[in-house]
C-alpha cells in the first residue's frame, strides 16, 4: 500500500524529525498539529495544519483538535469499498494512509510526586487514542505507529519499497496499537479507582482495593538466564505505569531467584528507620542487625549467621562506604543493595568482587497496594501485610509484664518474624537476630530449629526474646524456648490452649504478650 498522506501528532518528539524527513523525501503529504507542526516546520519540512483541513482551530485549551470527520473519515474509509471512496470525494475528504501518534504521558504524570489533580486529568489523552483506534481498526488500508521505537523499521521499509507499507507490517502495527490503547485506558481506570484519587476528587465512597474485575499489564523488561531451575524459562516483567525502584549499576544481570530474594530482603529492611542491615537466604532472614551506624548494623547481621551469609543477599538502609565493602572480604554474595554508594566503595567492589550484583534502591518507593500469586486456574490477590505493631495495644497475659528493654526486643523480634516463612519462631536481642526456625510443619520443630541453629553457630540464647508468627497450639514450643533461656515472648494468641501456654510461661518466669495479629508468610 502506497503512503500518500500521513498524520503526525506526537507528545514524545524522539525520532519524529527523521521519520518526517524520510516521508517528505518520498513525496508524502504531512498533516500535523500543535507542537509537532511547529517542530517540523522549523526543521524545514512542509506540513499542513489539521485546522486547515477541518476548518476549525484547536479549541478548549487543546482538548479538541482532531475529533472531526475530515480526520476520522480520512482514516476510517476502506479503500476497497467504492461507496466509502465516493463518500470521501463528495465531502472533499482526502484519505490518510499513515497515522503516527504517541499519547500524553498519563501514567508518568500520575506517578510523579507533587502532580496536581488538574495535571493528571489534563494528561488523559482523548484525540490520540481515538485516532490510534481508527487507524488500527482500518489496518487493511492504514498503517499506525504508536512508539518512537517503531520509526526506524518503518523508515527502512518505506525507503526500500519506495513509499509502501506491507499488509503484514500494518497488521503487526495494529496489534501493538490496540495493546497500547488498552494499556493506556487500564492505567487511567486503575488511577481513578485508587484511594488517593477518590480522596483528591472529593467524591463519596471508597475505591475497592480488590475490584470485581482486575486488569493490569506488564511489559517484559529483561529475559532471565532461567527460572528457579535451569530447565525453566523466565523473564522479569515491569508493571506498566509503575517505576522499578532499583537499578543495577554494577555486576552481572539479575536472575529469577535473585529477584525473589531481593524482594524479601527489601520488605524486611523497610521495617526499620534506624541504621539496619539484613541478610536473606532463600527468601528467609538469616541475619538482621541494628546499630548506631550501618557498619555496626551489618556486623551484627553477619554475626547472626556467618555461615549462611555465603551466597546470600545483603541489604542496608544507609549509604555504603569503603569500610563496609572491606568487611565483605572473603564473603561470596549474590547481591548487595543500598540507597547509594560512595565512589570509593564502587571502585573497591569493581576491583575485588566482579561477580557481585550491586543494586541502588529507592527505599522511599511505596510498597505495592496488592500482591499477586498464580494458582491453578487463576490468581490470588491480597493487600500486603503492612500492619505495624502498636505497643500500646499489647496484651500482657502472664503474671510478669515485660521490662522496657524486653518490650523493645519483642518489637524487633515481631518485625523479623513477620518476614520468616511459616511456621516461624525467631530468637533475638533488641538489635540482633539470634536464631531462626523457618518453614516447619510444626511450631515445636520451628522452636527447636531456632535454638539449634543459634547454639550451633555459637550464639548465646540466654536472655533473648521469642516471637512466634502464629499462636502456640501446645505448650511444648514454649518449653523449648524457655529451656534455651528466653525471657519474654510475643505471639498473636487465640489458641484453645492459650491458658495452658500462659501457665507454662508463668511456670518458666517468661513474660508473654499477645498481639491479636497473625503474620503467616507462605
Amino acid at each position: 500500500m502506497k503512503i500518500q498522506r500521513a498524520l503526525i501528532s506526537v507528545h514524545d518528539k524522539t525520532g519524529v524529525h527523521e521519520l518526517a524527513n524520510a516521508l517528505a523525501r518520498l513525496g508524502v503529504e504531512i498533516v500535523s498539529t500543535g507542537g509537532t507542526a511547529r517542530l517540523l516546520r522549523e526543521a524545514g519540512i512542509s506540513i499542513t495544519e489539521v485546522s486547515e483541513l477541518t476548518g476549525f482551530p484547536e479549541m478548549l485549551d487543546g482538548r479538541v483538535k482532531t475529533l472531526h470527520p475530515m480526520i476520522h473519515g480520512g482514516i476510517l474509509a476502506r479503500r476497497d469499498r467504492e461507496e466509502h471512496m465516493a463518500t470521501l470525494a463528495r465531502h472533499g475528504i482526502v484519505p490518510i494512509d499513515l497515522v503516527v501518534i504517541n499519547l500524553y504521558p498519563f501514567a508518568e504524570v500520575a506517578a510523579r510526586a507533587g502532580a496536581t489533580l488538574e495535571e493528571v486529568i489534563e494528561n488523559i489523552d482523548i484525540g490520540g487514542p481515538a485516532m490510534i483506534r481508527s487507524a488500527a481498526k482500518n489496518w487493511g488500508s492504514v498503517a499506525v505507529a504508536v512508539d518512537p521505537s517503531q520509526y526506524v523499521a518503518l523508515e527502512e521499509e518505506l525507503t526500500l519499497t519506495g513509499g509502501s507499507i506491507s499488509r503484514e507490517t500494518r497488521f503487526r502495527l495494529a496489534q501493538e496499537a490496540f495493546r497500547r490503547t488498552a494499556q493506556y485506558d487500564a492505567a487511567i481506570a486503575s488511577y481513578l479507582r485508587s484511594p488517593a484519587m477518590v480522596s483528591r476528587a472529593s467524591v463519596t465512597g471508597d475505591a475497592p482495593l480488590l475490584p470485581p474485575v482486575l486488569r493490569f499489564e506488564a511489559e517484559q523488561a529483561q529475559t532471565l538466564r532461567y527460572g528457579e531451575n535451569p530447565h525453566q524459562q523466565a523473564a522479569f516483567y515491569r508493571l506498566v505505569g509503575q517505576p522499578v525502584p532499583w537499578r543495577l549499576p554494577v555486576g552481572p544481570e539479575l536472575s529469577y531467584n535473585n529477584l525473589l530474594d531481593f524482594t524479601a530482603a527489601l520488605g524486611l529492611l523497610r521495617e526499620f528507620d534506624e541504621p539496619a542491615a539484613v541478610v536473606i537466604k532463600h527468601t528467609n532472614p538469616c541475619g538482621v542487625g541494628l546499630g548506631a551506624t550501618v557498619l555496626e548494623a551489618f556486623l551484627k547481621a553477619k554475626a547472626s549467621d556467618p555461615v549462611s551469609i555465603y551466597g546470600g543477599i545483603v541489604g542496608v538502609n544507609r549509604p555504603v562506604d569503603l569500610r563496609l565493602v572491606e568487611t565483605l572480604s572473603g564473603i561470596l554474595l549474590e547481591i548487595l543493595f543500598a540507597p547509594s554508594y560512595t565512589r570509593e566503595a564502587i571502585e573497591e567492589i569493581k576491583r575485588t568482587k566482579k561477580k557481585l550484583r550491586v543494586l541502588e534502591v529507592s527505599l522511599d518507593h511505596p510498597p505495592p497496594e496488592r500482591t499477586f500469586r498464580s494458582v491453578s486456574g487463576g490468581i490470588l490477590v491480597q493487600e500486603p501485610d503492612s500492619v505495624d505493631l502498636d505497643l500500646t495495644n499489647l496484651k500482657v497475659v502472664t503474671k510478669r509484664a515485660p521490662s522496657e528493654s524486653e518490650t523493645q526486643a519483642l518489637r524487633f523480634a515481631w518485625r523479623v518474624a513477620k518476614h520468616v516463612k511459616s511456621n516461624a519462631i525467631v530468637l533475638t536481642t533488641s538489635d540482633q537476630l539470634i536464631g531462626v526456625g523457618a518453614g516447619q510443619m510444626s511450631r515445636v520443630d520451628a522452636a527447636k530449629l531456632a535454638v539449634q541453629r543459634a547454639v550451633g553457630l555459637g550464639l548465646w540464647t540466654k536472655g533473648t526474646v521469642c516471637a512466634s508468627d502464629a499462636f502456640f497450639p501446645f505448650r511444648d514450643g514454649l518449653d523449648v524456648i524457655a529451656e534455651a533461656g528466653a525471657t519474654a515472648c510475643i505471639q498473636p494468641g487465640g489458641s484453645l490452649r492459650d491458658p495452658e501456654v500462659i501457665a507454662a510461661a508463668d511456670q518458666h518466669g517468661i513474660a508473654m504478650v499477645f498481639t491479636g495479629i497473625r503474620h503467616f508468610t507462605h
